[in-house]
């Protein structure tokens, strides 16, 4: 189908997004994760992934700065 990107967001940062994450990753999948949504109900979880195990796997960002670079435009 020529998907090489994903953007993941969810409500289980430090499982189901990591996870989900992981695994596009190991896909060969370009992975990019939208900080600001996402979300976790252990926010040690949480902060966790975003600051140790998700720079490893892709690019992140805000919505808004991910719209911005899929539509051309600046955020």
């Amino acid at each position: 189908m020529g998907v090489t990107q994903v953007v993941l967001a969810g409500v289980a940062t430090g499982t189901g997004v990591e996870a989900t994450a992981r695994q596009a990753y190991e896909a060969g999948f370009n992975v990019t994760l939208a900080l600001d949504a996402m979300t976790d109900v252990r926010s040690e979880a949480h902060e966790y992934s975003i600051s140790n195990v998700f720079p490893r796997l892709g690019e992140t960002g805000s919505s808004q700065e991910i719209i911005a670079l899929l539509t051309g435009r600046s955020a």
